[in-house]
């Protein structure tokens, strides 16, 4: 035949049976002489000689023989085309599955043939299943695909691309080899932008709106206020008055709903979550050594990762601690009397339109800011945030909709395809848990003030009913959240990850403490030092214990756990949690905490405690167009990833500042100032306001 070779080469060589895999790739790594020795060659068109059913087809035919033809003579820009092809990845064994060949060079040629006729370059993913190469004994990568980039003509559709491939594969090889060809054409992209539709300009207009507002009160307070004579409604809005509030460092706060330790306990399990998150998204990406990646999973540091949902327990610890505290101390003052809807009022004002405009720009300008191989169609939730976005704006998506927030061994369904998640923002479902609970807050508010101790033994059996809820449905329903078995399905998930009763148990024990604190504030315990160092070893072997205690059955070799035993983990493990951080938050309070109070408490910690929101918010959007724009395959290890959490780090926090600047904070400093509770005459209360023990209520996702 002709020089098939030179424009099939990645379908000859990734189509192959196992045993001719060592000769095929010797020609992949002969490819650049393959390719020069092809130009000389006469093209046999009859490969092309389909019948044209439409004029997309009659296109597509045109420019695949203008683009042989361009291979004969020599072309630039053919070659560019056949150039950026992907090859059958190299270390197949060691768990590369990806060639992403070159995404700029498809996407540039540009080449104009005709006055009618132009080619354009079309990028796309070639996928052959991976057991149809190699039987790797694991369940959770039977699904895989090798992914090898591709480069044909934009006029053409993957379904007439995967036909054409599949022409090519029985002119070159034995019809006997028989692989399943696949091109999605949602994996497949091309250098056309996509037009803003409205929401995007409503999406840009409405931040350039609010950056210029701001950017005129900060120069308003710069240049024509002094701080005695400055409106309260600059003072608001000023970049330069709320950059003041949010570095403010407070030092022995003075304030007896401020509890100096939740600040550094908040900024660590924020820490652990975006850490958590960077280990996610390195794992799905298209590395070079995914058999390391699971090899690193029975590692003890893999724990950390495999189990970081206890950061999620530690915020609905703190959430609910600070809910009960400052409530019942508000209480006490008014008399019992407590403003429900003001309480919801106040915390829909500070987490709503923040929500509201996260999922406008992960879903409008995420595919604006950035591109790449991996980045087709842009934020992966966006079909879940178009037909959905009311659910998280209504907190009921965690019941609503179906999610897929858990760990998936495979890296393949996410990177190409925007079909594994079901959620508009992954990490909103918690403010759904947080928000339902708050909901439900004034009853438990109330019930306590009514009845005291009787609420809170009534709360405690509450928990207990919850907990054995817990157990039941995973005994009953057989749900595993072992990582072997690919982190849970949806279902499993659904019903032991995302539901709010099996979170409530960690908030109500917060609850409880808060509870406690308010019945003891003032008094000073005297705790003997053996007691000390008991509650600490037994609170060190609680958490440790949870995060470690799964350890030896994460080995791949490993027998599975039994259904009573991941269980028993489960359940006992979402109660010890929460009661660590108490004993925690409580000798930190009476000064028995130590290195660890002084550690906790430091001022150094407060300004990004009162950001944690948003960086909770926005973490996701950097670590996600990062993670997708990558144009080479990636290497996983300890070490990068890290380096990678660093990057991703600082720039959500630039980014969580800038938005905090021009949305949560002049929102927050608006209802500060126009509500009747809160009584702040000028604008230097309104500034002070924003240091004080409110910031205590920032809540932070995982």
């Amino acid at each position: 035949m002709v020089n098939v070779i030179a424009i099939i080469f990645l379908c000859g060589v990734g189509l192959i049976h196992a045993s001719h895999l060592k000769e095929e790739l010797h020609l992949v790594h002969h490819r650049l002489r393959m390719l020069k020795e092809s130009i000389s060659l006469n093209i046999d068109h009859e490969i092309i000689d389909t019948e044209a059913s439409g004029t997309n087809d009659i296109q597509c035919l045109a420019d695949m023989k203008e683009f042989l033809g361009g291979l004969n003579t020599g072309s630039y820009w053919a070659l560019k085309m056949l150039d950026s092809w992907g090859s059958f990845p190299s270390g197949l064994l060691y768990g590369t599955f990806y060639d992403l060949g070159n995404f700029d060079e498809c996407l540039n040629v540009n080449q104009e043939i005709s006055s009618s006729q132009t080619i354009k370059g079309k990028y796309c993913f070639m996928a052959v299943p991976l057991k149809d190469f190699l039987d790797t004994g694991i369940d959770a990568l039977e699904g895989m695909q090798i992914k090898i980039a591709t480069c044909f003509p934009a006029s053409c559709s993957a379904t007439q691309i995967e036909k054409f491939a599949g022409q090519l594969y029985r002119n070159k090889f034995s019809s006997s080899m028989n692989f399943n060809i696949s091109i999605a054409e949602d994996g497949c992209q091309t250098s056309d932008p996509d037009p803003w539709d409205g929401l995007t300009i409503f999406t840009v207009v409405i931040l350039s709106v609010l950056t210029l507002i701001v950017v005129g009160a900060t120069l308003y307070d710069y240049f024509l206020c002094t701080n005695q004579q400055t409106p309260a409604l600059i003072q608001i809005i000023s970049a330069r008055a709320n950059s003041r509030a949010l570095f403010h460092l407070q030092v022995g706060s003075s304030n007896s709903n401020v509890i100096d330790c939740l600040h550094g306990i908040r900024c660590m399990s924020l820490i652990w979550v975006v850490f958590l998150h960077e280990h996610m998204y390195s794992l799905i990406s298209p590395n070079i050594n995914f058999t390391y990646a699971l090899a690193w999973l029975e590692k003890p540091a893999a724990s950390f990762f495999v189990h970081g949902y206890f950061s999620v327990d530690t915020f609905l610890f703190i959430g609910g601690l600070l809910v009960s505290l400052t409530a019942l101390r508000t209480m006490d003052k008014t008399k019992g009397h407590l403003n429900v809807p003001m309480m919801y009022v106040h915390r829909i004002i500070r987490i709503l339109p923040v929500l509201a405009m996260a999922i406008l720009i992960y879903v409008e300008l995420m595919p604006v800011v950035s591109g790449g191989p991996l980045f087709k169609s842009g934020f992966h939730g966006k079909e879940a945030c178009v037909n959905g976005w009311y659910w998280d704006l209504l907190f009921i998506q965690n019941y609503a909709t179906k999610t897929a927030v858990s760990f998936r061994v495979s890296p393949d369904p996410c990177l190409v395809s925007n079909n594994c998640f079901f959620q508009c923002l992954d990490q909103s479902w918690y403010l759904a848990v947080d928000m339902q609970l708050y909901i439900l807050s004034p009853l438990l508010l109330i019930a306590f003030y009514k009845w005291g101790k009787r609420a809170a033994w009534a709360i405690v059996g509450i928990v207990v009913l919850l907990s054995g809820c817990l157990f039941a449905t995973q005994m009953v329903n057989h749900y595993s959240m072992s990582i072997k078995n690919g982190g849970g399905d949806d279902e499993a998930n659904s019903k032991l990850y995302l539901a709010t009763h099996t979170h409530a148990a960690p908030w109500l024990i917060g609850f409880l403490f808060g509870y406690f604190l308010h019945l003891n504030r003032g008094r000073k315990f005297q705790l003997s030092r053996l007691v000390v160092w008991s509650g600490w070893l037994l609170s060190l072997a609680m958490i440790f214990t949870s995060i470690f205690a799964l350890y030896p059955s994460a080995k791949w070799s490993a027998p599975p756990l039994s259904t009573l035993e991941e269980s028993l983990y489960y359940t006992l493990t979402r109660v010890g949690w929460p009661l660590a951080m108490c004993w925690v938050v409580f000798v930190c309070i009476q000064g028995y905490g130590g290195l660890a109070n002084s550690f906790l408490s430091s001022p150094l910690w407060q300004p990004l405690s009162r950001l944690s929101y948003s960086v909770f918010i926005w973490h996701m959007f950097v670590q996600e167009i990062n993670s997708r724009n990558v144009r080479t395959s990636t290497y996983f290890s300890s070490y990068t990833v890290m380096l990678n959490f660093w990057a991703d780090f600082g720039i959500s926090l630039i980014m969580s500042y800038a938005l905090y600047l021009i949305i949560e904070a002049p929102i927050g400093g608006l209802h500060s100032l126009w509500s009747p509770t809160r009584n702040l005459k000028s604008p230097a209360a309104v500034v002070a306001h924003k240091c004080n023990g409110d910031e205590q209520e920032h809540r932070v996702a995982a």
